[in-house]
């Protein structure tokens, strides 16, 4: 199950309402750092980093995933809001913008509504910050998440709201800027069904943290595109310690039944596959610790 963790990230992004978003001068923007605008930037097209995106596993299937195996909501493992004023550039905070959302994903899936308000102006906070808020109407927004039946509506108009800041961030040269909230949503996702695991065995979920072998080579391929800035090294190097603890994890593949499908008017089949996922349990204690780790560098000031 791979979606768009840029789109769905708007699911998890939404519910809260940026003062005269609608006023915003999207011509006021923070500065890339020279050490990025210097260097050549890797070979990576457009078309290649939106394939890259599309196919990165989406946190919102890991939270739906954790609540159906009856798991009980853990307020504990919401990522801390005390440090947020003090997050001093915007690589931190839209690092962190992207792990906030991913936990508003798991906050969404369990309707805890009533914990949403820290985590909601946290995220206020540093949309305003990185000039990112006024492509979202949040008032609208707020309102619908009074209520979960209203979850599609959520999504249908936050999709059309973050493909316009997507749009805008690539073509101002902030392609960074994604690249840091697509990695921060990823990690935040990682970390909470680690902990799920680390707190109780289950072995889908442990699957789904060995499917993420698949994606660790395409987020260090993006983040690769800034290295010259350290920052962005030291984030390359805190992944490749947990692509190194991937490295006996297998993955195979199994063919199951082709499927006929309709598809823009026409009838078209699918081959359907399973992946097999192989991880022992002492890949699987050793890959929960180092996501703790870097995840609390993340959060942490």
């Amino acid at each position: 199950m791979k979606k768009s963790v840029l789109l769905l990230f708007v699911a998890m992004f939404i519910m809260y309402s940026c003062n005269n978003s609608n006023q915003a001068d999207v011509s006021k923007d923070f500065e890339v750092p020279d050490s990025v605008l210097m260097e050549k930037p890797l070979e990576i097209s457009e078309e290649t980093m939106e394939n890259i995106i599309q196919n990165i596993s989406s946190p919102i299937e890991m939270a739906s995933l954790i609540k159906s195996t009856g798991a009980p909501f853990s307020q504990k493992l919401l990522s801390p809001t005390d440090y947020v004023d003090e997050y001093g550039t915007n690589f931190k905070k839209a690092l962190s913008l992207g792990v906030f959302g991913a936990d508003l994903g798991y906050l969404n899936m369990y309707e805890k509504t009533g914990s949403v308000i820290t985590h909601l102006s946290s995220i206020k906070s540093l949309a305003d910050d990185l000039k990112v808020g006024q492509f979202f109407d949040f008032a609208m927004l707020k309102r619908l998440s009074t209520s979960s039946n209203n979850l599609d509506s959520l999504i249908f108009i936050s999709v059309s709201s973050f493909n316009l800041m997507d749009e805008y961030l690539r073509e101002n040269g902030r392609t960074n800027i994604s690249t840091l909230l697509v990695t921060g949503v990823w990690i935040e996702g990682l970390y909470l069904a680690t902990q799920i695991v680390k707190d109780k065995p289950n072995a889908e979920i442990a699957e789904r943290i060995g499917e993420q072998k698949l994606f660790m080579n395409d987020i260090i391929l993006l983040l690769s595109n800034y290295k010259s800035d350290q920052n962005f090294q030291e984030l390359i190097v805190d992944l490749e310690s947990i692509k190194a603890l991937y490295d006996g994890v297998k993955i195979s593949y199994e063919v199951g039944e082709p499927e006929m499908i309709e598809k823009d008017g026409r009838l078209v089949i699918v081959q359907n596959e399973k992946s097999v996922v192989e991880i022992t349990d002492a890949q699987l204690d050793k890959i929960i610790e180092q996501t703790e780790i870097i995840r609390s560098k993340i959060v942490n000031i």
